[in-house]
C-alpha cells in the first residue's frame, strides 16, 4: 500500500513539507524561504523533501495548506467580480448586499446586485414564493458583466430548495460555465454574513483554479500518483475539486495546520498553541484536539463573516520583525523582513536588526547565522526588545484563556525560539519535537470531516430525534469527503435554544471527524 503523505504548508515567510509514514512518523522534512510567486517556494519544498526518500512512490496522498485565497483577499488582488442575487424580499430590503464592505474592495468584487422574492423561515416555511422571472431576468443581466454569481437565501440552511432553483435557472441563463456559489454550501445562519462569506468565495474562485491547477502540475511533473487534498480552517481536508469550489474554506486554515499539528506532535490535545512564523504571530486553543471555534462573526479583510474560523488572536510579532533603537528607545515592529530574514538580518550578514538576532544574542536561538555579527549591538538593545516579546506573549495567552487554570502551552513555528521557558498561568512551555515544521505535519496527518448547522424544531419532533437525524448528516457528510466510514466520530455536538421563536426551536451544530479511507 502507498502509506506515505506529503503535508506542504505555505506561510508567509517559509514554506514548509514533510512526509509522513503510515505510523505517523516524519520521515523526511524541509523548511524553504516562500517566494513572491508561492507555487515556486510549493516546488522547491517538495523537490527537497522527496529527494530525501528512498521510494517516493510509496506516496499515497499529498496535502497542501495555501495562503493564496487569505493574499487575494487582503491585497485586493486577482478576485472574480461576482453578481449577487439575495432571495429574501420582502422581509430584507432595508441593508443591500455588501453594504458594509470596504470600498475599494466592493468596487473590485461586487457586480449586478439584487433582492428577489424567495427565502424561508427559520422551520423551512416559505417568506414567499420564488420569483423565477427575477431569477432570470438578474441571470440575463449578469452574462459578459461577471466572473460568478453568488446566491443567498433567507435560513437557507434550513431549506436548500430556492438556492438550488435559482442555480438552476441561471445555469438556463447563462450556461453551466457561469459558476454559481450557494450560501447554505459555505456559511451558517446569519443571512448578511452568510451572504458576504459566499460573494468572498465566489471571488476567489478564479485563484483557487490556479491554486488547484498549480499544485495538480507539481505533482504530476514529480512523477507523483497521489491523492490530493487541500486544508480547510477547521483542522480538516477538502479534496482539491472542493477547494475548486470552496476556496474561502481555506481562508485561516495556517494557523490550523500548526495547532493540529503540535497537538499530534506533543500528545497534548487540551493546550494553548502558539505560532511564531517570520512575520506574524497566532495564538488559538486546542480543545479534545481540535481548534476551539470563533463564536463572533470573524472579519476577512474587513468583510464580516460567518463561516467557521478558529477562534484566533494575531500580532506582528516574528523572527523576522524589525528592531529599532530611537530617542524614545526601543521600538519592536510591526513591520518585518518576512521570507528575507535569511538575508536581511545581522546575524546573516544583512543589516537589519531583527528578532532573531535579539533571540540569538540572548541564547535563546542557536544554529542560525553568526553570532560574531552582533557585536556591535547594545545588550540594553536586545535586553528591552526580548522584554517586549515575553509581555506581547504573557498578554496573548491570557486573551486566549477561558479559564484562570493553568494550562500548557505549546510553542511552534520557525520562531517559536522567541517564546519564553516560564509564563504566569500556563503550566509549562513545550516545544514538541520537529516543531519548526508543525503546521506541514498537521496538513500531513488531517482528517477529513462533515458537518450539520440546522434549525430544528424540538416540538415538532424529540430532542432525541432530532439530535440523532443531525449526526447522522454529519457522519455522512464526513464519508462523502472521504473519511472510513467505520472510523467517523462524532467531535462536536452544540445545542443553541432559539428561545425567541415558537415551536421550541434550537439551533444544533454537529461535527463528524474521521481518517482518510485506504
Amino acid at each position: 500500500m502507498k502509506d506515505l503523505r506529503l503535508g506542504v504548508d505555505v506561510g508567509g515567510t517559509n514554506t514548509d513539507a514533510v512526509v509522513v509514514d503510515g505510523a505517523g512518523r516524519i520521515v523526511a522534512e524541509t523548511k524553504t524561504a516562500t517566494t513572491p510567486e508561492p507555487i515556486d517556494g510549493i516546488v522547491a519544498a517538495m523537490t527537497t523533501v522527496i529527494d530525501q526518500l528512498d521510494d517516493a512512490a510509496q506516496l499515497g496522498k499529498a496535502m497542501l495548506g495555501t495562503t493564496h485565497p487569505t493574499n487575494a483577499i487582503i491585497r485586493r488582488s486577482d478576485l472574480d467580480r461576482v453578481g449577487v442575487l439575495r432571495l429574501a424580499a420582502p422581509s430584507s430590503l432595508g441593508v443591500r448586499p455588501s453594504a458594509n464592505w470596504p470600498e475599494d474592495l466592493r468596487d473590485i468584487v461586487i457586480g449586478r446586485s439584487e433582492i428577489t422574492e424567495g427565502g424561508f423561515e427559520y422551520d423551512g416555511s416559505p417568506i414567499a414564493a420564488l420569483d423565477e422571472d427575477a431569477i432570470r431576468r438578474f441571470a440575463s443581466s449578469c452574462a459578459g458583466d461577471v466572473s460568478a454569481v453568488a446566491v443567498s437565501c433567507a435560513f437557507s440552511p434550513a431549506c436548500t430548495d430556492h438556492e438550488l432553483r435559482a442555480a438552476e435557472l441561471i445555469a438556463e441563463e447563462c450556461g453551466d460555465d457561469m459558476p454559481v456559489s450557494l450560501s447554505h454550501t459555505v456559511g451558517s445562519l446569519g443571512l448578511l454574513e452568510r451572504e458576504n462569506a459566499t460573494i468572498l468565495n465566489a471571488s476567489l474562485l478564479t485563484v483557487a483554479r490556479r491554486v488547484v491547477n498549480g499544485f495538480r502540475d507539481t505533482l504530476m511533473g514529480l512523477g507523483l500518483d497521489v491523492e490530493s487534498f487541500l486544508t480547510q480552517n477547521d483542522g480538516t481536508l477538502m479534496t482539491v475539486e472542493e477547494a475548486d469550489r470552496y476556496p474561502v474554506l481555506t481562508v485561516g486554515s495556517g494557523p490550523t495546520n500548526s495547532m493540529r499539528g503540535a497537538c499530534a506532535l506533543a500528545g497534548l490535545s487540551d493546550a494553548l498553541v502558539i505560532d511564531v512564523g517570520g512575520t506574524s504571530t497566532d495564538i488559538g486553543i486546542l480543545i479534545n484536539g481540535f481548534p476551539r471555534e470563533s463564536t463572533a462573526a470573524v472579519e476577512v479583510g474587513g468583510v464580516r463573516t460567518n463561516f467557521r474560523m478558529p477562534d484566533l488572536i494575531s500580532v506582528g510579532l516574528g523572527g523576522g520583525t524589525f528592531v529599532r533603537q530611537d530617542v524614545d528607545g526601543v521600538a519592536v515592529g510591526p513591520d518585518s523582513v518576512g521570507y528575507r530574514v535569511i538575508s536581511d538580518a545581522l546575524c546573516m550578514g544583512g543589516t537589519t536588526l531583527t528578532l532573531s538576532d535579539v533571540s540569538l544574542a540572548v541564547g535563546r536561538l542557536t544554529g542560525f547565522g553568526d553570532p560574531a555579527l552582533l557585536n556591535g549591538v547594545e545588550d540594553s538593545v536586545c535586553e528591552a526588545a526580548i522584554a517586549w516579546v515575553d509581555e506581547r506573549v504573557q498578554v496573548l495567552c491570557e486573551r486566549m484563556k477561558a479559564s484562570s487554570t493553568a494550562l500548557p502551552l505549546m510553542a511552534v513555528g520557525g520562531g517559536a525560539h522567541l517564546v519564553p521557558a516560564q509564563l504566569a498561568g500556563i503550566s509549562e512551555v513545550v516545544w514538541p519535537p520537529h516543531h519548526s515544521v508543525a503546521n506541514a505535519f498537521g496538513a500531513a496527518i488531517a482528517e477529513a470531516a462533515g458537518s450539520i448547522d440546522k434549525v430544528y424544531s424540538y416540538d415538532a419532533s424529540s430532542r432525541e430525534d432530532c439530535l440523532r437525524s443531525a449526526t447522522e448528516e454529519a457522519t455522512d457528510a464526513a464519508i462523502r469527503a472521504g473519511a472510513n466510514a467505520s472510523d467517523v466520530r462524532i467531535t462536536s455536538v452544540v445545542e443553541i435554544p432559539m428561545t425567541y421563536v415558537p415551536g421550541g426551536g434550537c439551533r444544533v451544530i454537529v461535527k463528524a471527524v474521521g481518517p482518510l479511507a485506504a
